[in-house]
């Protein structure tokens, strides 16, 4: 995909992997608008960045991804202000087990709601052009973090979900790609990761699971995306870890 001149609409985009997903989709020559729960750092950010590639290229929209109006709310902004939209990243999320209704809320249910609101604003079967839709998941997408199990049970339903939403009998329906990028875990930068555990106890597991751990810069995932925007297949998986490119996981077919 020429990314120049597209539409983006990045959830989590006010820090980590997502502002700088956010960032590189600009250097690409993309539009794009910024939806964040946190309006402070969203809107200092927009106003950084406007500085510096345009005030109409970037937007930003206040978004808490576990409430609907809100995030319909946001891509009417987006379509009203730039026109159409055709990137969507589900990036928005948390890891805190002892909050798990609301880990489940925002890992899960948010990228569900981003992902139908996607096929809504961009599905040929409701006139628009079509497009792509990156779910961002973790390396506990696959292998499962014995120490954080609601949180790895989350990021495991984005990829199963990416990749019956991104088979190609949905793409024919909606002519809407869906694909997951997952990049290994940074849990070695997590802040008082023992309040984030069900017990505290597990913080002795989470530090064997995270030993060794090659968790890619945000910087990183963001060169990433622009990879799998470019090369990627409906339903495809990717992981990235450290420097490296990412690599798809190969499944069973569906």
């Amino acid at each position: 995909m020429d990314l120049n001149g597209r539409v983006a609409l990045v959830t989590g985009a006010a820090s980590g992997i997502g502002r700088s997903c956010a960032i590189q989709l600009l250097k690409e020559g993309a539009k794009v608008s910024i939806c964040d729960i946190v309006a402070a750092e969203g809107e200092k950010l927009v106003e950084n960045l406007a500085t510096e590639y345009g005030k109409d290229r970037v937007i930003f929209c206040q978004c808490d991804v576990t409430d609907y109006s809100q995030f319909l709310d946001s891509f009417q902004k987006t379509a009203a202000t730039f026109g159409d939209i055709d990137i969507v990243i589900n990036n928005a999320g948390i890891m805190n087990d002892r909050f798990w209704e609301l880990e489940i809320d925002m890992n899960v249910n948010g990228v569900i709601r981003g992902t139908l609101l996607a096929q809504q604003f961009m599905g040929t079967n409701r006139g628009a052009q079509g497009g792509i839709v990156v779910n961002i998941g973790s390396n506990v997408s696959i292998i499962p973090y014995i120490s954080a199990p609601i949180y790895s049970a989350t990021k495991a339903a984005i990829v199963s979900f990416t990749r019956a939403f991104g088979h190609q009998y949905h793409v024919d329906l909606t002519g809407v790609k869906v694909m997951a990028l997952c990049p290994v875990a940074d849990g070695k930068s997590i802040s008082d990761v023992g309040k984030k555990l069900l017990w505290i106890r597990y913080q002795e597991a989470w530090r064997r699971d995270v030993e060794g751990s090659a968790a890619p810069s945000p910087e990183h995932v963001a060169e990433a995306l622009i990879h799998i925007l470019n090369t990627g297949k409906s339903g495809s998986v990717w992981i990235v870890e450290e420097d490296q490119l990412p690599h798809e996981i190969i499944f069973p077919k569906i």
